[in-house]
């Protein structure tokens, strides 16, 4: 391998992401195949690096993997308007702000449901009641 390039463990290492995965978003076509080796191993570059990284940012911003796929698609279009972009964002932002909501509408039913709770013997359990069918 020549110094401009990165084993798969390098790539992995540097994004903070698993091997298994680094070839999984190979196969996803997220990642362009790298180049061969002499002795077939991949060879990553600084590109390679870039996208994942891209990748990795976007997932853990919640985005799919099919909104992830069509940003680097949009991403890769330099000279076109961002307003696709926009839209993939701002939809899952108001996806984000709906699973708010009804996270917190769950955290104020647990928390009612845990604030009854006596203390007693399972068989007054208030948390256990509150779970079983009528």
């Amino acid at each position: 391998m020549d110094h401009d390039s990165l084993s798969i463990g390098d790539l992995a290492r540097a994004t903070d992401t698993k091997v298994e995965t680094v070839r999984y978003y190979e196969r996803a076509g997220l990642l362009p195949e790298p180049e061969r080796t002499a002795g077939n191993y991949r060879a990553y570059r600084a590109e390679h690096l870039a996208r994942l990284s891209f990748v990795r940012r976007a997932r853990d911003l919640g985005f799919s993997l099919d909104q992830v796929r069509e940003l680097l698609r949009l991403a890769d279009q330099k000279d076109q308007s961002c307003a696709e972009i926009d839209v993939i964002a701002r939809g899952h932002l108001a996806e984000v702000d709906r699973k708010i909501v009804d996270l917190t509408a769950l955290g104020a039913e647990l928390r009612q449901i845990v604030g009854q709770c006596g203390h007693g013997t399972v068989a007054e359990c208030r948390i256990i009641e509150a779970l079983s069918p009528n």
